[in-house]
């Protein structure tokens, strides 16, 4: 049975419970931003997280702009992104835990001998703190830490896949050979568009907003991003990776 060469990592809500934390940074820039603009709306966590979950700060403020109908300058876009990354690393570096369940699986995945990967959205600096803080960090060399925000040159944003086509370049791996693991439809989605075989973890959604909205993702990742499998709990990978294992 051949084994899969490589297994990629989101880390947002995957790896780590970031995305709730990121977020109540996130809304306070963001609504700062909408004041200076003028504007009346206004964000909470939630409601932030309804439009925008999946996607970093520069594919946000791209999508504010369109939705709100202001524009930044070059400047003021690159200024915002970089306040934000301070800000949201900060809070992580304070705050982050791991999923239930990952350094376990993490563990026995490295004595397996599986190499493995983060390949993320956000800023690599926010994505290190969150994986230190959460005491996983060791199973990820540096190197192997990719971001769609800070590897990628212009930098780029899930669902546009380029950022896992350029890990597996970088990881000397073709996407067929790799599996990774997303929980949100924008990460999902540059999986499915970068023909990588994935696991959709909704379990996070069960510890976050419960059981209806985590049925309805379970839903969305198969249905619309084409899951290999769903995960609902991190036991459970295992058992899910040797399946997709069968297919190839």
């Amino acid at each position: 049975m051949p084994k899969v060469k490589y297994i990629l990592l989101d880390c947002d809500n995957t790896l780590v419970l970031s995305e709730r934390l990121a977020f109540e940074a996130c809304a306070d820039l963001t609504n700062e931003i909408l004041e200076k603009k003028g504007l009346s709306d206004r964000y909470t966590v939630d409601s932030l997280l309804e439009d925008f979950v999946g996607q970093n700060f520069r594919g946000m403020l791209v999508g504010l702009q369109k939705k709100h109908n202001f524009q930044l300058s070059p400047e003021e876009l690159e200024d915002y992104v970089a306040q934000e990354l301070g800000r949201v690393t900060q809070k992580l570096s304070e705050k982050a835990v791991p999923c239930p369940g990952v350094p376990e699986v993490l563990k026995n995945l490295k004595e397996q001998g599986y190499p493995m990967s983060v390949v993320s959205t956000s800023a690599k600096p926010r994505v290190v703190a969150s994986l230190i803080k959460a005491d996983i960090h060791g199973y990820f060399p540096d190197e192997h830490v990719y971001s769609a925000a800070t590897s990628l040159n212009p930098p780029s944003s899930k669902p546009d896949p380029k950022i896992y086509l350029y890990a597996c370049e970088q990881l000397g791996v073709k996407p067929s050979e790799a599996v990774t693991v997303e929980d949100s439809k924008s990460g999902a989605t540059a999986a499915m568009r970068a023909k990588i075989p994935f696991i959709g973890y909704v379990g996070v959604y069960g510890i976050e907003e419960g059981k209806e909205k985590m049925e309805q993702m379970a839903k969305v990742l198969r249905e619309q991003c084409n899951a290999d499998e769903i995960m609902y709990d991190w036991k459970e990978f295992p058992e899910l990776l040797k399946k997709i294992e069968a297919r190839n």
